[in-house]
């Protein structure tokens, strides 16, 4: 009994200090003076801490009530205040927003503070909200945050705008070139994932200040963005313009920044050119045309400079109109699948077909995967069109089987994006179990792109595909640098030499060398070898005297609607 009493007199002082502690932390918050939410990802759960009530005559308890915070602020600051209270959409740990409340009139800054797991998946978030209003009507701030950037001391972008539009107007008046330059520090969210934003912080204000040492009577120099800066060269010549401002930049960061918690730090940068009147006729469609050769820059491998013309112009913009029609046509599922026979070398029997999408645009022409899959890969619709062509090549196999009576092997082309998904496995094997085929009448083929970012991850992926019985191929081996060191860890099946090796095979001696090797060593590993592109009797020929297993190429066989496909399999039955 004395033991009981002893567990309850405990339990009673744990609950009292449990209890005395969210009474200081709830004080804590009070006496900041600051307004808290907090956010739990993983439990929807939502509280305000401090004085909530002092601030606002409504309270937070559901994700959707955060649209009422957009209802009390002028119409301008909407937008900032959304992508801070959503900051992890960006991916991003912390950022902050000033807004001025349409009634009142007073100045609040929102702050928001992001917590990921080892995996980047958002877990907690806390929203400080702060009156800023007597900082505000303080002339000596307001002066400063009207010209300059806080983290770095240049022009904030705002400013930057206006001065460059008087460079403008003086050069229409005096007939002179105003040029634009954007700088994007390459890469630099790994050095703020890796190291931290403090040190992330303090490089780009140290980069800052070598850029103002550029600035002078005629150049002028912005913080535009975390990572981007601008500058501006009104009357370039020949020792101070874009050109020669490239040039010191890159002198200087062949040296490291060194940091004051102790790294050495080096980044390259891409940079964009535009000079008035040539590609623009105001500052800010200027800024604009430089940001569109900055991306050119960053396609083009990035640490370099790109200058604005005509046809980087209607390049950005022909990429913009294809990203709409693409979007648009993942909605509406304007794809169709074709079918290109693979052969076995030895007795040009039918080994199976590998599933090719094509985009059928509004007009009826057929798009290839060359144009639009690198754009669907970087916005993200590669998955929802990579769902499609799993389920109807799988079901169109189906279709196909049952008619003809035999079985086949259906390869299914998968982009890396696919392989990260969680559910990737499970989606392949349902779809399977869905239209009652084989595992084992299934390829699917990977390329090197799939296994460069999380190796161990995709490989458990691929090794519980194969258990299952589905076949894996390693797609166009050879264009990579890495693709040796995996052959011997991947549970592959299957590798298919990359028809730039078929086009030159017989008139290059280097590529013949290069392409036998590839062939004894897919055999000695007990591999399958399938070799692409092959056009002429001449390339097949040779491709089976060294022992290629498959042949598929136009020589056999151009890629087939399914109508076409299904006369050609009813003559191989």
């Amino acid at each position: 009994m004395n033991e009981l009493n002893y567990q309850l007199d405990l339990l009673k002082a744990m609950n009292q200090k449990l209890t005395e502690k969210e009474r200081m932390y709830a004080k804590v918050c009070e006496s900041v003076m600051d307004a808290f939410l907090y956010y739990s990802h993983e439990k929807n759960y939502i509280a305000t801490l401090g004085p909530w009530k002092d601030y606002f005559d409504f309270e937070i308890k559901d994700v959707k009530d955060f649209s009422r915070l957009f209802d009390i602020v002028d119409e301008q600051y909407v937008l900032p205040l959304r992508e801070v209270l959503y900051l992890e959409k960006t991916g991003e740990d912390m950022s902050s927003t000033e807004c001025q409340l349409k009634e009142r009139k007073n100045w609040l800054q929102f702050r928001t503070k992001v917590y990921y797991d080892g995996s980047g998946h958002p877990t907690d978030k806390v929203v400080s909200v702060s009156d800023i209003t007597k900082f505000r009507e303080q002339n000596e701030e307001l002066t400063y945050l009207a010209y300059y950037d806080e983290l770095t001391g240049l022009y904030n972008r705002n400013y930057f705008v206006r001065f460059l539009g008087e460079y403008v107007r003086n050069a229409s008046e005096t007939n002179n070139i105003v040029s634009v330059m954007i700088i994007d520090m390459d890469d630099f969210h790994k050095i703020n994932d890796g190291l931290g934003i403090v040190v992330g912080d303090e490089l780009v204000q140290q980069f800052a200040g070598f850029l103002k040492e550029l600035c002078g009577e005629n150049v002028i120099a912005c913080h535009l963005h975390t990572d981007v800066f601008c500058l501006a060269i009104y009357a370039p010549t020949e020792n101070m313009c874009a050109e020669s401002i490239y040039k010191a930049i890159q002198k200087r960061i062949k040296e490291p920044f060194k940091i004051s918690s102790g790294p050495e730090l080096r980044f390259t940068v891409s940079v964009g050119v535009a000079e008035y009147p040539e590609a623009a006729s105001t500052a800010l469609e200027l800024i604009n045309c430089a940001e569109i050769v900055v991306f050119k820059s960053k396609d083009m491998g990035k640490n370099n400079i790109q200058y604005f013309n005509l046809h980087a112009r209607n390049d950005f913009f022909n990429a913009i109109e294809l990203e709409n029609k693409l979007k648009k046509a993942v909605s509406n599922q304007n794809f169709v699948l074709y079918y290109q026979p693979q052969y076995f070398a030895g007795n040009r029997k039918l080994r199976g077909v590998e599933a090719l999408i094509r985009w059928e645009d509004e007009e009826s022409h057929l798009i290839s995967p060359a144009t639009f899959i690198p754009v669907a890969e970087k916005n993200g619709s590669i998955i929802s069109i990579g769902k499609w062509v799993v389920e109807e090549s799988i079901r169109q196999y189906a279709a196909w089987r049952k008619q003809f009576g035999f079985p086949f092997i259906l390869s299914i082309n998968i982009s890396a994006l696919q392989y990260k998904r969680d559910d990737f496995v499970d989606s392949i094997l349902s779809v399977l179990n869905k239209h009652q085929v084989s595992p084992s009448e299934v390829e699917l083929e990977i390329t090197e792109s799939v296994l460069i970012d999380d190796f161990q991850s995709v490989y458990e992926k691929l090794k519980v595909l194969r258990d299952c019985g589905i076949r894996i191929s390693l797609d166009d081996f050879g264009t990579g640098f890495s693709s040796l060191s995996y052959l011997k860890k991947l549970p592959i099946d299957t590798l298919k030499i990359d028809k730039s090796f078929i086009d030159t095979v017989l008139t290059d001696s280097a590529t013949r060398v290069i392409t036998e090797s590839i062939i004894n060593m897919v055999k000695s590993l007990g591999f399958d070898s399938i070799a692409e592109g092959v056009e002429n009797e001449k390339q097949y020929k040779y491709l089976h005297s060294i022992g290629c297993d498959v042949i598929q190429g136009y020589l056999f066989n151009k890629p087939l609607p399914a109508e076409e496909m299904a006369s050609v399999l009813s003559t191989e039955g």
